[in-house]
């Protein structure tokens, strides 16, 4: 074990770790998804729940993630066998592999989405004259319709963000990861101050941070702990190892609670100062607040036309939520190429190539499924492809995942829970007692199959 440790890649800051860990779970569901949750459940009401929910449920499974990566300093390829030989935990890795793979044949087309809309904004397309959130709804439409548009941007972010792994941890992930994470914020911290002197913005914040205690009906009250927990969990990219390969190559100078609530504070700061940006923006220019990707591509782009410099504004809004989608889609290889050097022991670069071409082709249905392929409807009338990607990924690899997880590091048929916390409480910073060992045991895998319960409950009841 010394031996692998001394062998292994490890990061060259603490900032490098921090920036490159939270950029896997900042990505676009805080750009809209909390802002919408949030208004829609209660204003900061929501937002208290969302954080209890957080600190009890997401930051244990980080901790659990990092902590096994770090011990075993290996990918989820790898870090079963690595831990506790002879065992058949190993036989849980594969459907958790591919659920990055399944996330990323559909996330680096939404990227493509971004970087197409930025391409379009920076080129004055959209501002010409204002826009009706119908003709912005048609532009979205237009694109949806043009395989080819969609095809070459997908394929010029999905290598653009293979090459930089290609160059490793330091020379490619780190070096290019922390600038882009530290203009990211720098670009969100600029759009939400200038959102203070938009004329919506008292509106605005009062829409997304006003508690609203009427919306916590006997009726709603159920659907709200369900979204805050799902919020929770979703924002932090657990069950897949996606955050288990940046543990294997942090040092053991700081614990993992310590270090795990650090990145679950900066993927929440982001999610609310994406809320200040936005809602501000929608009520100065009486456009009523979307949800999903009708928020970014058809509110937000008929907002921004209608906006005095709106060409710079939302040049700046769209160039922000490709870098975050890009910081997500590099992390996520990096998971993919560990876990293929850790099972194949092959080169990094032949890693990279292989990878890169079955993540294309495995996300090309996806793409045509919104033209060519539109007559496939695999979740129903309304379906595309895309659902039936984002279900088994979001509904079941993500949840069993952090199930497998919890169990593995809890009990002793896996590593045990008194691995777990010794590895997860070396170095400075706070620690995690003991006596928390009933509730690693026994509620965190109730409340996260309870998650996993109900979103079949949502879909087919």
């Amino acid at each position: 074990m010394q031996n692998n440790t001394q062998l292994r890649e490890q990061f060259s800051t603490r900032l490098g770790f921090l920036l490159i860990t939270a950029g896997c779970a900042i990505g676009l569901g805080n750009v809209w998804r909390f802002p919408y949750i949030t208004g829609q459940y209660g204003g900061s009401a929501f937002v208290l729940i969302y954080l209890l929910f957080l600190v009890i449920l997401g930051i244990p499974l980080v901790s659990i993630e990092l902590a096994i990566g770090r011990a075993s300093r290996k990918s989820i390829g790898y870090s079963f066998e690595t831990l506790t030989p002879g065992k058949k935990w190993y036989l849980c890795k594969y459907f958790m592999i591919s659920g990055n793979y399944l996330l990323m044949a559909f996330y680096t087309m939404v990227t493509g989405w971004m970087l197409y809309y930025s391409y379009r904004m920076l080129k004055g397309d959209f501002t010409v004259e204002p826009l009706t959130q119908a003709q912005s709804g048609q532009y979205f439409g237009e694109l949806l319709a043009n395989p080819n548009a969609m095809i070459l941007c997908t394929v010029l972010v999905t290598v653009f963000a293979f090459s930089i792994c290609a160059f490793g941890l330091r020379k490619g992930v780190e070096r290019i990861t922390k600038p882009l994470m530290v203009l990211l914020f720098v670009l969100l911290v600029f759009l939400a101050v200038h959102s203070f002197f938009l004329p919506g913005f008292e509106k605005g914040l009062e829409y997304y941070l006003k508690p609203d205690f009427s919306k916590f009906t006997k009726d709603s009250i159920y659907e709200i702990l369900s979204a805050a927990v799902s919020q929770a969990f979703f924002t932090l990219g657990l069950g897949v190892g996606s955050l288990q390969i940046f543990g294997s190559y942090m040092s053991k100078s700081r614990s993992i609670p310590y270090e795990a609530t650090t990145i679950a504070i900066l993927d929440t700061i982001v999610a609310i100062l994406a809320g200040l940006i936005i809602f501000p923006a929608c009520f100065s220019y009486d456009v009523q607040p979307g949800q999903g990707p009708g928020l970014i591509f058809v509110t937000l782009l008929s907002v921004f036309s209608n906006m005095q410099f709106g060409y710079f504004w939302g040049s700046l809004l769209f160039i922000f939520m490709l870098f975050a989608a890009v910081s997500t889609l590099i992390a996520v290889f990096e998971n993919i190429i560990g876990i293929s050097l850790d099972i194949f022991k092959t080169t990094r670069l032949k890693a990279v190539i292989v990878n890169m071409i079955i993540i294309l082709l495995l996300g090309l249905p996806v793409i045509l499924g919104f033209n060519v392929l539109s007559f496939i409807k695999p979740m129903g009338e309304t379906s595309v492809i895309l659902d039936l990607y984002d279900f088994v990924f979001s509904q079941n690899i993500i949840e069993l995942g952090s199930v497998v997880y919890v169990l593995y590091a809890s009990y002793s048929y896996g590593w045990g829970f008194d691995s777990y916390i010794k590895e997860a409480n070396l170095g400075s910073g706070f620690s995690i007692s003991t006596k928390l060992r009933f509730y690693f045991k026994y509620v965190l895998p109730v409340i996260v199959l309870a998650l996993f319960a109900q979103g079949y409950i949502a879909k087919f009841a």
